[in-house]
């Protein structure tokens, strides 16, 4: 049988872009020098994976400003549950790195398991999220975002084959006559 524990998929995600972005008010600085982090939700049961808790973050784009685009890839590894549980998402947070505060919070989203769904392997699909401030009110923001499934890694185990009993027997019987 295989063991569903520990199979995983690899989503490759590419943080294209953001576009529309406010510019920050804040005291010393008004330039937006942006990046997004990214954690899954729920975090990864095994405690080997619990290195990935850290997320993944694009690199400070310090040239964008209220449209700045990355192109940065990132292999996010997914358990198989992700994608049954409905209330799985990969979670966005985009923040601006301010030079004297450290770095504040512009907006986020997610990106629930169900708009990625099981495409083919291989297959890209585009996306793209308003981003909400801070209290989940819809900001102007939106960040452009494509997905794609890389594979699979199963067990070492091996799959036994089940044979299927057909639901009417009334039908197979009928086409005989």
């Amino acid at each position: 049988m295989l063991d569903n524990s520990k199979q995983q998929f690899t989503l490759e995600m590419t943080v294209v872009s953001a576009q529309g972005l406010k510019s920050p008010s804040f005291l010393f600085s008004r330039r937006l020098r942006p990046f997004i982090t990214i954690t899954t939700f729920p975090p990864p049961l095994n405690v080997a994976d619990l290195k990935n808790l850290r997320g993944f973050q694009t690199r400070i784009n310090d040239q964008g400003g209220i449209n700045p685009t990355w192109g940065d890839k990132f292999h996010v590894p997914i358990h198989h549950t992700f994608f049954a549980n409905r209330y799985s998402c990969i979670y966005l947070r985009l923040f601006t790195k301010r030079l004297i505060a450290g770095q504040a919070q512009l907006g986020w989203c997610q990106i629930p398991a169900a708009d990625i769904g099981l495409p083919p392997v291989g297959s890209v699909r585009q996306l793209s999220y308003r981003l909400r401030a801070a209290d989940g009110t819809r900001t102007h923001g939106v960040v452009n975002v494509a997905v794609k499934l890389e594979g699979r890694i199963h067990s070492s185990e091996t799959c036994q084959t089940v044979i299927g009993i057909p639901v009417r027997m009334d039908m197979i019987s009928s086409c005989k006559e």
